[in-house]
């Protein structure tokens, strides 16, 4: 499954700093994602790019997945956002993020993927648990944010927390390790 030599031209690789800023750009432009300051995407850039990936296609950012090792839970490595830019997508780049991301650095020797999705949000969860048949591990879905939680941010949907696994590492690193330039 590699995909350093994507022939669709699009290389995905660890963030640097100058990538916080398109990443924050797909994010606007996207009108569905949760838009964070751009400072946030600065900081996964940086302080959290082993934990995340980027997409490039002719220079430009058209993709991202940015996470985290949960402090309390260091056997679990937890997806925050992923975001494609509309001239990318339909073509599976969602995906190959998630495998690269699942190779990252800072995923390795993780048991369990998380991330929380909204109940509308059919795409991800279709995502999610496609990630989970491919590896063949349990894709456990249960409440987590409740609309209330959001609050003062009116509207903001509920979101429930996908829990992946157990992952075998070994399996995750033979499968993706080559995902990720």
């Amino acid at each position: 499954m590699s995909d350093k030599n994507a022939a669709d031209g699009i290389v995905i690789r660890t963030p640097t700093v100058d990538d916080g800023g398109p990443m924050w750009r797909v994010v606007r432009d996207s009108g569905v994602l949760d838009l964070n300051s751009s400072y946030l995407y600065l900081l996964m850039a940086t302080d959290f790019a082993d934990t995340s990936v980027v997409a490039e296609m002719d220079g430009q950012i058209v993709g991202f997945v940015i996470g985290y090792r949960p402090p309390k839970r260091p056997d679990s490595i937890f997806l925050w956002q992923v975001g494609v830019d509309a001239a990318a997508r339909g073509k599976g780049l969602g995906k190959r993020l998630l495998r690269a991301f699942l190779a990252a650095p800072g995923a390795r020797g993780a048991t369990l993927l998380e991330t929380t999705i909204s109940p509308s949000n059919e795409a991800s969860r279709a995502l999610f648990a496609s990630i989970a048949r491919e590896l063949g591990v349990d894709n456990i879905e249960s409440p987590h944010f409740t609309e209330e939680h959001f609050h003062p941010d009116q509207g903001h949907e509920a979101e429930l927390l996908f829990r992946i696994g157990p992952l075998d590492p070994d399996e995750v690193r033979r499968r993706y390790g080559d995902c990720i330039a």
